[in-house]
């Protein structure tokens, strides 16, 4: 139950924190000491609950994560939303790494590093990973038919959403295994000039020419 005007309750809201403290408690002590040598009871206390509360929000250690993940897709769609229409869609990306959030969470870079090497290690969590991929993609969806003028439902504006996250996601993870560290957004923008993610969103926005009459 939601608030006048959809804003959450004060319920609601506590809920979210909670689910926020659980999932950063989780991050930390992934990226410190390892997803195996993590336990459910180092989480809830690092997070100041007790197992019970933990329990009644994830129903094992992989599923802490999930806050952050789906946190994360939330941050990009609502940057590219404010950029300019005629920004370039690979300035949009890249100044979204730029934004506050983003900037916090990759300030403690080994931390960050070790992370999402954990997402792309452990089954359990790539496969979370994966599906906040998937959502990311849906949420983007609106945005990008916005940004190219064809239809949210459009093969094209899917095929875009979907080589964005793609790039995304193996840039970072190409971040997070290198010896000489680059800067992520230089490696975000290396991967969507490749893919040429600015040419596919005004491609997008094109229909095909009707075929020869019979």
């Amino acid at each position: 139950m939601t608030a006048a005007r959809g804003r959450p309750t004060l319920t609601e809201r506590r809920r979210q924190e909670t689910r926020l403290e659980i999932a950063e408690a989780a991050a930390a002590l992934f990226g410190d000491q390892g997803y195996e040598a993590t336990t459910v009871e180092d989480i809830a206390s690092a997070a100041g609950i007790s197992l019970r509360t933990f329990y009644r929000y994830c129903a094992a250690k992989e599923d802490a994560l999930t806050p952050v993940l789906t946190g994360s897709v939330v941050r990009l769609v609502d940057e590219l939303a404010t950029r300019p229409v005629e920004e370039p869609l690979t300035d949009a990306v890249c100044a979204a790494f730029g934004a506050p959030e983003s900037a916090r969470r990759l300030a403690d870079t080994e931390r960050a590093r070790r992370l999402i090497r954990v997402m792309g290690e452990v089954p359990a969590i790539r496969m979370r990973w994966m599906g906040a991929g998937r959502e990311m993609q849906d949420r983007l969806v609106p945005v990008l038919a916005v940004r190219t003028g064809a239809a949210r439902d459009s093969l094209e504006v899917r095929l875009l959403a979907s080589a964005l996250i793609d790039a995304i996601t193996v840039a970072m993870e190409h971040w997070a295994r290198q010896d000489d560290l680059e800067d992520i957004a230089e490696l975000t923008r290396r991967a969507l000039d490749y893919l040429r993610v600015d040419e596919l969103q005004i491609t997008a926005g094109r229909r095909p020419p009707p075929p020869p009459a019979a």
